[in-house]
């Protein structure tokens, strides 16, 4: 009788152990709860690589402000980082996160109406202008003097959707990326380039090529999610306001745009 009690004691301990267990493991894995992530364990990331300085490759990895940011966000919600490859047509259109290719779009995406109806925004996380870049010497100076030139822009792109309603009596050509824009122009195929400040600011390092005019378009950046994913949204900002707080989000910062 009394061996029997001790093994009924001995049996419901061993429950409690395992039920104690089962718990613990659950708590390591909260960054993975809830979140409907791609791989367990990994945030990945679907970018349009290369568009410096924001996401490019070098010495073989990439990097970049966003990819910067993101690897300390992924770091803060204990997770690996894993970066894909992809179309920025995919990216904005939410195609990307909503086929499962990856979890979150981290690619100087500028926060619309038309892409929030598809894509579940962060806080913004940087501002941007709108800018025209031309060859270093050019006659161009401004919007008004495109008449009877070209000028490129990146598809699918608000420098793009500026150009088509500001640019008169021009050629408007779209290019699926920048490096194909950047080429063009290096190669005299267009006469100028209207895209965001910051990657037309990386062109003009080398003396080349210079920026004109500025245009104030209001637009804010964001991480972008597949819609309705609000909770890995709501880790994504949590994240950015630890980054804020703690100085890292202006170290990134720096690093790419101050002067």
């Amino acid at each position: 009788m009394l061996n029997k009690a001790r093994k009924t004691a001995l049996a419901a301990m061993a429950l409690s152990a395992l039920a104690l267990t089962a718990c613990g493991g659950g708590d390591t894995e909260a960054s993975d709860s809830g979140l409907g992530l791609v791989s367990e364990g990994s945030l990945t990331v679907c970018s349009d690589i290369p568009y410096p300085p924001f996401e490019f490759e070098e010495n073989g990895e990439y990097t970049g402000f966003d990819i910067d940011l993101i690897r300390e966000i992924a770091t803060g919600m204990g997770l690996e980082l894993d970066v894909q490859k992809q179309g920025f047509e995919a990216i904005q259109g939410g195609t990307a996160v909503s086929a499962g290719m990856c979890d979150l779009n981290a690619s100087a995406i500028t926060i619309t109406p038309e892409r929030q109806a598809n894509l579940e925004f962060s806080d913004p996380y940087y501002e941007s202008l709108q800018t025209l870049l031309v060859p270093a010497g050019s006659d161009i100076k401004s919007i008004a003097d495109l008449a009877g030139k070209s000028v490129g822009v990146q598809q699918s792109t608000t420098g793009a959707a500026y150009a088509q309603e500001n640019v008169k009596d021009a050629e408007i050509i779209e290019f699926p990326s920048d490096g194909e824009l950047f080429q063009a122009i290096q190669a005299g195929n267009i006469d100028a380039i209207l895209q965001d400040i910051a990657v037309n600011t990386d062109h003009t390092k080398e003396g080349d090529f210079e920026i004109v005019e500025e245009y104030e378009t209001g637009e804010s950046y964001g991480f972008a999610a597949k819609k309705g994913n609000t909770a890995l949204i709501e880790d994504i900002n949590a994240q950015l306001t630890e980054l804020r707080d703690n100085g890292k989000y202006q170290e990134i910062y720096d690093a790419y745009f101050a002067e």
